[in-house]
């Protein structure tokens, strides 16, 4: 590998922010029709979604090029890192907001619609037939009845699941600061597929969830709370399980030193923040 020089490295000429900005554009303006009854909404959709996976594709390619040739210094790297910081960041106020959605519903709104805490008049005036506690789906019928998930059995493994693989990614990190790629390799390949098993009980999850609890997007704000929560994580999860496969296939090309891995740290911050939400998820939704 090249040495950086001392400059601060800026690209020039990068038309990737303007594929970025067209996939981006014809995503939502797919996504807004197929929401409003579109016939042709979910394929414009479509390709937006491949033009942005084209752009992530070549983006992400490019700066990889850029670092294998020596092209970016420890000022460049400090800002990857602060960069990813700020990102993830983002993600943890993303989830606030859905845990704070949850939060409302249970602990505020239902009580009031009960007629407890200070809520009498509200119970009385705007829904007097309202009689049930948590988790429900508004009014009789609304829905239908469903079952809750209970937390023992898949979210449970699905919690032991993902603590392992931070278990392993963080041993692949120790390997490779070791420069034993071997083992380096081999834990991130152990991560890559408990990450994996984590979203094919998910997907199970849901199946059950949709066909014998009749527990649906449909079945009022639990149904809506639910997976709107789990549903981002397993998103979140695969992307983390795709970027844990490139770092993959990298560390196996010996991409990656004991003194420069940014990509792979990046990518195991961003995997032990999913562990995070995950606890708070299993105990929120699942257990209490």
């Amino acid at each position: 590998m090249a040495h950086a020089s001392d400059h601060y490295y800026v690209p020039h000429g990068s038309y990737w922010p303007i594929i970025a900005s067209v996939g981006l554009t014809i995503g939502v303006v797919g996504a807004a029709s197929a929401f409003n009854g579109s016939s042709t909404g979910y394929a414009v959709l479509a390709v937006g979604l491949a033009i942005i996976f084209y752009m992530m594709f070549g983006w992400f390619g490019t700066v990889i090029r850029e670092s294998l040739k020596g092209e970016y210094n420890e000022q460049v790297d400090r800002s990857f890192r602060q960069g990813m910081m700020w990102f993830i960041f983002s993600e943890v106020m993303f989830f606030a907001a859905f845990f704070g959605a949850l939060f409302y519903a249970r602990m505020l709104s239902v009580p009031w619609l009960l007629g407890e805490d200070s809520g009498a008049a509200t119970h009385e005036f705007l829904w007097s037939s309202f009689n049930e506690a948590w988790p429900t789906n508004g009014p009789a019928g609304v829905g239908g009845e469903f079952q809750t998930v209970g937390a023992w059995g898949i979210p449970a493994l699905n919690t032991l699941l993902l603590l392992s693989s931070g278990v392993t990614i963080t041993l692949s990190h120790w390997a490779l600061k070791a420069n034993d790629r071997a083992k380096t390799v081999l834990w991130l390949v152990a991560t890559v597929l408990l990450g994996a098993v984590f979203l094919g009980f998910q997907a199970y999850e849901y199946i059950h969830a949709y066909h014998e609890l009749n527990l649906t997007l449909e079945s009022g704000i639990y149904g809506s709370t639910f997976f709107m929560l789990t549903g981002f994580h397993g998103f979140h999860v695969t992307l983390g399980t795709i970027m844990l496969i490139v770092i993959t296939i990298r560390a196996a090309k010996g991409h990656f030193t004991p003194d420069n891995h940014f990509a792979f740290e990046g990518v195991a911050w961003y995997w032990h923040f999913v562990d995070v939400v995950w606890l708070g998820l299993f105990i929120f939704v699942y257990v209490l």
